[in-house]
């Protein structure tokens, strides 16, 4: 009798299996829609990020909303302006459009470069020293052109010595709405390689202690600035500040005058190092 209960026991045991409990949902159980409603307000690193995280992710963040909502919203103006439309394919999806145009891209026979600033979704612009108006640079005696890696353009200008010291430049360009910093950068002082080590000459500065150097920028709708400082710290290359400027209408594109003058003919100077001028979101 113990051994027949026994059989009945274990037969019971092998035929009733435990409730099946249905897993807890996650969030690769998210509809694609719910994901790209979060991802809009991220910003493009951190969506490239959350790609990885599962498959619901991986579909959301290539959504063309979620990408359309980082361009800017002239950004068909961007492309004119930048690309050759003839070149420019227009089977791109918009996360492509992103990733070429926050790439840097050379405009004005290369002089200039503009890309798309990832953060603020806001262009930048970047004019190399050839393509400024620099008085005096064609003659040997008082520039020259010196090649270097710490420059985006392989290149820079340096004065030797002058009295007449003016660099004038412009720029027309279909920013985004923003507020935008203009900047100037410069080193005193002549930088170089010497058994491997950077060094930097400085035998040839002189001048600008005596008397400040004049930054001024003026835009196409009338709004001005002005900053004056003294150029200090042979050896290292420094950002001046020239001032700000706003951009309201989008669909017109904004021309920006700008330049640096120290026209105090009482005494020379030299031994500057003339890099670029950037434009970026502020």
């Amino acid at each position: 009798m113990g051994s027949g209960f026994s059989s009945f026991l274990l037969m019971c045991n092998s035929t009733t299996s435990a409730p099946v409990v249905p897993p807890e949902p996650g969030l690769g159980d998210l509809p694609e829609s719910v994901v790209g409603s979060v991802l809009v307000h991220l910003n493009p690193q951190e969506i490239c990020k959350l790609a990885s995280l599962n498959r619901a992710f991986r579909y959301a963040s290539s959504a063309e909303f979620v990408w359309e909502s980082k361009l800017p919203k002239n950004y068909d103006l961007f492309i004119s302006r930048v690309f050759d439309n003839d070149k420019f394919s227009s089977t791109l999806c918009k996360k492509e459009i992103y990733a070429k145009l926050s790439a840097p891209s050379p405009i004005d026979g290369g002089t200039k470069k503009v890309w798309l600033d990832k953060n603020t979704g806001k262009a930048c612009v970047l004019i190399s020293a050839n393509g400024l108006a620099i008085t005096g640079i064609d003659d040997r005696r008082y520039w020259s052109w010196i090649s270097t890696d710490e420059s985006r353009f392989r290149s820079v200008a340096y004065l030797h010595q002058i009295w007449w010291f003016e660099v004038d430049g412009e720029v027309e360009f279909p920013f985004p709405s923003g507020t935008y910093t203009l900047l100037f950068r410069l080193q005193l002082g002549r930088s170089g390689r010497r058994f491997g080590r950077r060094v930097c000459n400085s035998d040839e500065v002189h001048g600008w202690d005596i008397k400040p150097v004049k930054f001024q920028l003026s835009t196409s709708d009338g709004q001005k600035a002005m900053a004056q400082c003294y150029l200090t710290d042979p050896g290292k290359w420094n950002v001046y500040r020239v001032g700000d400027f706003v951009v309201e209408d989008s669909k017109v594109p904004m021309k920006i005058k700008f330049s640096m003058t120290q026209i105090d003919c009482t005494h020379t100077k030299g031994g500057l190092c003339v890099d670029s001028v950037l434009i970026c979101p502020k």
